[in-house]
């Protein structure tokens, strides 16, 4: 018997609203189709179009409306003005290791205004980033203890610390004053750990009004307080015009890695760090860029350079190795030094994929070859000495194969180390809940979890799961959803549209990359093949004003079996699901077509389909 099989896709259209889009595209002087982009984000008023397309630091809400900021600010200055001795306490991930380089920063430019009137004598700024696989995630109190003993009197914990209870408890029986600056849900009960000041806009009683901050965005949020409050008593606008902006960079690569929703003021952090990213500034990023072949000099940023060929490589030291050499990349004033990290980072990125690499086909076996696996609502899969730092990513690669919340755990002398993900509607945090008292620590959100537990509890762990799982996704049969967000005719793709479409960057989860359909095109030349796996398509459109307009060139990525599926051949009708593409190869360079899907050409391609999503959208 065969396992799982790969869930059908369905592409689904949204309805257009033509009156609308005309409107919004008349008052807001845009194309229509960066119109019907921005209502399907439920962006309908001109100048909230104005705002998404234009994003400006006048967009970014006040930093001291989240709970806790004032008592936070108060406390570091208190530190910086006695000299004390701070521990940033850190994740291993990308969005824990900018946040300890971003308030570190901030922290420390403090400590030089201050040392100018109180001598030599200076705030010392520590920091600890734990090591995934001696330490795990989280605030350790062995950790507290030995920094108490070395002189530290205040801890701000950044991306963690939301359930670290009995870690506050130590901090606070040692006498540290304990600042948890942190994005992660609270726990069911919406309780929160003791301690001087927590800094969540997920936390019970904070009016924040943006809720999906990723880590650094938060540590940015306590940076940009401190340092503005310092300009308004030096009478300075220098946070505003030169600090934020260099910040920001940090903030955006942390907030596209993250796949925090790309709206509101994630949008306006992530859209202005892409932006000064143009400038990389610093010996670190500098040889970061290098290492990932990046030259922002010849072509625009992306987010999609942000979060498969940067982020990577960053995340590559939390999971292979020691995630605190990040921080010294980003901070140190060594180009050398910076250089030596950045390739280190480099080879174990290499390594990461290697090891993944290898994992995944024991997984895609198991996904192949065990036929019970189909009968579950969820996946949880089980492996002895898989590498804790690429389960997270095994788990992201077994919910885009079967369309399934997944679970990927390793097992290592007694203890099960686990990491999920995933898909829309389904609350992983809530399904993990259940087995709460199953774990020795575990946490995360809707859409990311990991744990530690007995490795003897795990059949009554994946029971409740499977049992949650059923219940919650009863009915529904797994499958892969292609969502078509207009329709335009391949004639319309110009340079001109192309431009708006590169406002609507940065691209992500949120504001997803806009996938257009295209009826009725006709092969104008025999498919290429590429690596017998690709395509290269030359379309032009059979119907219309242009039916013979010259042929565009659109590529194809893993689309070769489909084309013989379909036996594509010169004159053959398709209809296509794509994105648009500015190539700058050398050969192929320009605008080209980028097919997310194709099927044959449908012969009444006006018959009515029923909407779905209350009539939101429609299969296609």
């Amino acid at each position: 018997m065969s396992g799982i099989l790969r869930p059908a896709q369905r592409w689904q259209l949204r309805l257009p609203n033509p009156t609308e889009a005309e409107r919004l595209a008349a008052a807001a002087k845009i194309p229509q189709v960066v119109a019907e982009l921005l209502l399907a984000l439920g962006i309908s008023a001109p100048e909230a179009a104005y705002h998404f397309l234009n994003p400006g630091l006048d967009h970014l809400n006040d930093p001291f409306l989240i709970l806790g900021m004032t008592a936070a600010v108060d406390r570091i200055e208190l530190a910086v003005a006695r000299c004390e001795t701070i521990l940033l306490y850190g994740d291993y991930d990308v969005d824990g290791t900018t946040a300890v380089v971003l308030l570190k920063t901030a922290i420390e430019m403090l400590a030089a205004t201050a040392a100018q009137k109180n001598g030599p004598k200076s705030c010392k700024v520590r920091f600890h980033v734990p090591h995934r696989l001696r330490e795990g995630y989280g605030i350790q109190s062995a950790v507290l203890e030995t920094a108490a003993a070395e002189g530290v009197t205040l801890v701000i914990s950044v991306d963690t610390g939301m359930r670290a209870f009995e870690e506050a408890r130590t901090a606070q029986k040692l006498g540290l004053d304990l600042i948890i600056t942190d994005h992660h849900l609270p726990d069911a009960e919406d309780e929160i750990p003791v301690a001087l000041a927590v800094l969540n806009p997920n936390q019970p009683g904070c009016n924040y009004p943006e809720k999906f901050l990723c880590g650094a965005a938060i540590a940015f949020k306590l940076a940009q307080a401190l340092l503005q409050r310092s300009d308004e008593r030096l009478g300075t606008t220098r946070t505003r015009d030169k600090i934020l902006p260099s910040f920001l960079k940090m903030v955006a690569i942390a907030t596209v890695a993250d796949a925090v929703p790309l709206k509101g003021e994630n949008r306006v952090l992530a859209a202005l760090g892409i932006r000064e990213l143009h400038r990389p500034a610093g010996l670190g990023l500098r040889a970061l860029f290098k290492a990932a072949n990046i030259d922002p000099a010849t072509r625009p940023l992306t987010s999609f350079d942000l979060g498969f060929r940067l982020a990577p490589r960053i995340n590559a030291a939390g999971r292979m190795d020691i995630a605190a050499e990040v921080v010294e990349l980003f901070t140190t004033r060594d180009a050398a030094r910076a250089q030596l990290l950045a390739e280190k980072l480099e080879q174990l990125n290499t390594d990461r994929r290697a090891t993944e690499a290898s994992v995944l086909q024991q997984v895609e076996h198991r996904l192949a070859s065990e036929p019970k696996l189909s009968q579950h609502k969820m996946l949880v899969m089980i492996g002895h000495g898989w590498h804790r730092g690429i389960i997270g990513i095994l788990a992201s690669r077994v919910v885009d194969r079967t369309a399934k919340p997944a679970i990927v755990v390793s097992v290592e002398d007694g203890i099960a180390y686990g990491s999920g993900r995933s898909i829309d509607g389904f609350p992983l945090l809530e399904c993990i809940e259940t087995c709460a008292d199953l774990y020795s620590r575990f946490g995360g959100h809707a859409f990311a979890v990991g744990f530690a537990m007995p490795a003897e509890n795990l059949p009554e762990m994946e029971r409740r799961l499977y049992e949650f799982a059923a219940r919650k996704l009863a009915g529904k049969d797994a499958e892969q959803i292609l969502k078509i967000h207009a329709e335009l005719p391949i004639e319309r793709v110009t340079p001109v549209l192309a431009g708006w479409l590169r406002k609507m960057e940065p691209l992500g989860h949120g504001n997803p990359e806009p996938i257009f359909l295209a009826r009725a095109l006709q092969l104008a030349a025999p498919v290429r093949l590429m690596k017998e796996r690709h395509i290269r398509l030359e379309l032009r459109s059979s119907t219309g004003p242009l039916p013979s307009m010259t042929p565009i060139r659109a590529v194809g990525w893993n689309l070769a079996h489909r084309a013989h599926e379909l036996n594509l051949q010169t004159g053959s009708l398709i209809d296509i699901a794509y994105r648009i593409r500015e190539n700058d190869h050398p050969q192929y360079g320009g605008l080209e077509i980028e097919i997310a899907a194709l099927r044959p050409f449908e012969t009444d391609p006006t018959q009515k389909i029923p909407a779905t999503g209350a009539g939101i959208s429609a299969a296609c």
